[in-house]
């Protein structure tokens, strides 16, 4: 039986130049093959660039890349891997103040929260409002988005996918 086949997209929004290089051997790396990707400047953050490059592999791809890339200082950076008939699809974000935040996704994108998580924010919550909002914002991964969205919409010349809050 053939392995099941993912594919998505990393977004790089902002790198250090000089970490560009390394970015590219590590995704390559990830993927078992050689990548360029094509740089621009990030307009945001002076003296940084950014990048998209869509990707194939095998299904948890997506979590190998997140790997690879984790852990470098001022890095900013999304990952996806699109669901499949046999597998969720997932979607990883980075900044450098708040670390990673991984949520399911579903076949249109949204964040999928599960059962579990949600039986804890309403625990904690004790029927405090303010308290489960705080513990869904989290769940959403709301403060990640927040802070990438500058990064996002920084170029109008940037092929940038967009992801708006709804309500």
């Amino acid at each position: 039986m053939a392995t099941p086949q993912a594919r998505g997209v990393i977004y790089i929004h902002s790198a250090p130049r000089a970490l560009c290089p390394h970015l590219e051997w590590a995704v390559g790396r990830a993927l078992g093959r050689a990548v360029n990707f094509d740089w621009i400047d990030q307009p945001v953050l002076a003296g940084s660039r950014r990048t998209e490059f869509y990707w194939e592999g095998p299904v948890g791809t997506g979590a190998s890349l997140t790997t690879a890339i984790r852990g470098w200082e001022h890095l900013r950076f999304e990952v996806t891997e699109d669901p499949s008939a046999r597998s969720d699809g997932g979607r990883w974000l980075h900044t450098p103040g708040l670390g990673i935040h991984y949520a399911q996704t579903d076949a249109a994108g949204n964040v999928v929260i599960g059962e579990d998580r949600l039986r804890y924010a309403i625990e904690v919550a004790a029927g405090d409002a303010f308290e489960l909002q705080r513990e869904l914002h989290i769940a959403l991964g709301a403060s990640w988005d927040e802070e990438l969205e500058p990064f996002r919409h920084a170029s109008d010349d940037a092929p940038v996918v967009w992801l708006h809050k709804v309500g």
